[in-house]
């Protein structure tokens, strides 16, 4: 079986990665398959994109479609142009996608145009938002995926009732927190974990990315004001994305916990995360991690497509309301934080199930 794995934006090396590993396991017993690794080009900044490969232990991509950059729809249509020629040029059995990112849908329906099959990893979940990018990526991935790859029988049950017979889905695990747990014992501290003095638990780190949060730059301080005044002091950890970055800059927040640093790359974030009090983010696959980690977090969010990891893990919804932070944080600093457990199959195995589906496919 000859598949083309597509990564484009940083939350799917983090997925691929595993997928990677679990085929060439399978190659060195003799198995029938191999993967070309096509790189959409989506994010081009070296904390996004490149510096995974090298942490993730991925090869080098066998072609990046060089496709950064533009709205929403410039870069959907540059990303199916571009891969419409990459796999007329090199055909294969199978893509597989994963996630929920513009390179998903798009490489999606490129590969059903040309009557090429489609697999889908974390496919069925759901937020019912139709405002976020995502959620249309997953609903249109979904409607022409073959084989669907799930982390949870709630996102199995999201895809029954869409009308996907049974047979077409493969509840494996989360192949996220197959990456994690290989990466924990790696995990590196920032130069900022010493420069600052931080010591385990005595810090928060905050993300904040979502054009709810971000786009507006009075709603936007008064987030991060609330937050870093409610935290009785602690050190808030803020690794700027770069979209939110441009905004920030004009907003002149005056703090003396908040500390704005670079983005991080997996091992040296992870680390962060993993010795901090807590996490707030607006970030769907962190909240999967500081589930793993038996992190609290805190998601500045109306609604998730990850709704096992306030069920079963340490993550609460807040809203994006500034106000709804202060009983949570009041709850946080008092010690009275769920513990947590962990979602079934979240063991390090989805990769290595997705690659023995595959193999019976053929």
């Amino acid at each position: 079986m000859k598949i083309t794995l597509i990564a484009g934006a940083r939350p799917n090396f983090m997925k691929i990665a595993p997928i990677i590993h679990a085929i060439q396991n399978a190659q060195k017993k003799g198995k029938d398959i191999s993967f070309r690794l096509v790189h959409t080009g989506q994010h081009f900044d070296e904390k996004m994109s490149a510096t995974f490969f090298r942490e993730l232990n991925i090869p080098q991509p066998d072609v990046n479609l060089e496709c950064g950059g533009g709205s929403q729809a410039e870069q959907t249509a540059a990303i199916m142009i571009a891969f419409e020629k990459e796999l007329l040029m090199n055909p294969v059995d199978l893509v597989l996608v994963v996630g929920d990112v513009t390179s998903t849908m798009a490489c999606s329906i490129v590969a059903k145009k040309v009557n090429i099959k489609v697999a889908h990893v974390e496919a069925g979940i759901r937020s019912f938002d139709l405002t976020m990018p995502e959620e249309i990526n997953r609903m249109v991935t979904d409607s022409i995926t073959d084989y669907f790859f799930t982390t949870s029988e709630i996102a199995n049950a999201n895809l029954r009732k869409s009308g996907v017979s049974e047979e077409a889905i493969f509840f494996v695990g989360n192949v996220m927190i197959d990456t994690l747990l290989e990466n924990i014992p790696r995990f590196l501290a920032p130069s900022v974990f010493s420069t600052l003095g931080l010591q385990k638990d005595n810090y928060l780190v905050m993300t904040l990315h979502r054009p709810a949060n971000v786009d507006q730059g009075e709603k936007l301080k008064e987030l991060i004001l609330t937050i870093v005044n409610n935290v009785d002091g602690l050190p808030v950890l803020f690794p700027i994305h770069p979209r939110t970055a441009k905004i920030f800059s004009d907003l002149g927040i005056q703090a003396e916990n908040l500390f704005i640093i670079d983005p991080l790359g997996y091992l040296e974030f992870n680390y962060l995360v993993a010795n901090a009090k807590a996490v707030i983010t607006d970030s769907g696959g962190i909240t999967e991690e500081t589930t793993v980690m038996g992190i609290p977090c805190i998601t500045l969010r109306d609604n998730t497509e990850r709704p096992e990891t306030i069920t079963i893990g340490t993550n609460e919804l807040v809203g994006t309301n500034p106000l709804a932070l202060l009983p949570v944080l009041s709850q946080l600093l008092n010690g009275k934080w769920k513990k947590g457990g962990i979602p079934e199959k979240w063991d390090g195995m989805a990769a290595e199930r997705i690659v023995e589906c595959l193999l019976n496919l053929q």
